[in-house]
């Protein structure tokens, strides 16, 4: 195995490295939606910090190729539940309505678990919350 092969983990081959390009991005999406799918979106999974690992990989290469949202999280929140017709109870996934009221007031930044949550809920990629 060389310094920059993926890992297999758990069916899924993980690039251990920063992607090059949009053949590696694709794969490494690919395995943070397994990851996810696995679990790991959850902080207290053994894969966690694999999965934040991925992540950074995954924003560091959509920012060298594509240009960064304007909007701050919270507004891109905003427009995504806007968009699918959401309100604060509706996420229950990243916390009651009063830690979404404040996510979405700025009063409480996303965590990675949260992040991941709603990166796979909007099908976006978790670098949209960064």
């Amino acid at each position: 195995m060389m310094v920059n092969d993926p890992v297999e983990v758990i069916g899924w081959r993980v690039p251990l490295h920063p992607i090059a390009d949009d053949a590696q991005y694709e794969a490494a999406v690919a395995a943070m939606n397994g990851l996810i799918d696995a679990g790991a979106g959850d902080e207290g999974h053994a894969l966690a910090p694999l999965l934040g690992l991925l992540g950074e990989f995954i924003a560091a290469y959509e920012e060298t190729t594509s240009p960064p949202p304007d909007a701050p999280p919270p507004e891109v929140l905003r427009l995504l539940m806007e968009q699918h017709g959401l309100k604060q109870g509706d996420l229950r996934e990243i916390g009651s309505q009063g830690v979404v009221s404040e996510i979405l007031s700025g009063k409480r930044d996303l965590n990675r678990n949260q992040i991941a949550r709603l990166s796979e809920r909007f099908g976006v990629s978790p670098a949209t919350f960064f």
